[in-house]
């Protein structure tokens, strides 16, 4: 039987040496996210993750909230963030900056995430979308590509906090492996 590692045997940075340390040269983009429980879901995974920065877009709800702690767990004091009116503006404002910016999204010609793979040094900013209406088509116009997590059930959509978990974790991995 294993031993559960409590908290405190868990070796974490602090604060501020989190905010100090090498991060996943990852942006993520919320495009009109509803749920304060998903915004603060995706601090989390970004703070897991060690990712560069979130921009929230839109009706995309901004720390300090109640609901938003309550999922984040302190992660909105640690991973970087800033609020964007334009989702559609920002993605072209970091496009003009050499990021190479990408959809989440089910669209025609999509890439698959099993399919993905980075090329050295490429910086990459990801768009996840409102949980009904999804991203922007006039974002998704935007971006380079789409990428399109597979699935194989009847619902064909995933939660925004569980589509942020499955890609970032495959963005972590490539990195971690160059």
């Amino acid at each position: 039987m294993s031993r559960k590692i409590p908290n405190e045997e868990l070796d974490r940075l602090s604060v501020e040496e989190f905010k100090s340390s090498k991060k996943t040269p990852v942006l993520v983009i919320l495009d009109n996210i509803r749920s304060l429980n998903n915004i603060g879901a995706v601090f989390r995974t970004c703070d897991a993750f060690a990712i560069e920065k979130i921009y929230l877009c839109g009706i995309t709800a901004q720390p300090p909230h109640r609901d938003i702690r309550k999922t984040a767990l302190g992660a909105t004091e640690t991973v970087e963030w800033a609020y964007k009116e334009s989702t559609l503006e920002l993605v072209e404002e970091l496009k003009e900056k050499g990021v190479h910016v990408l959809a989440i999204e089910q669209v025609e010609g999509s890439i698959s995430l099993q399919d993905f793979q980075l090329t050295d040094h490429q910086k990459l900013a990801i768009v996840f979308g409102n949980e009904v209406e999804g991203v922007q088509q006039a974002v998704v116009d935007a971006c380079d590509d789409s990428l399109e997590i597979p699935q194989l059930g009847t619902k064909h959509s995933l939660n925004i906090s569980v589509s942020a978990g499955v890609v970032l974790w495959e963005l972590f991995k490539q990195h971690q492996s160059k």
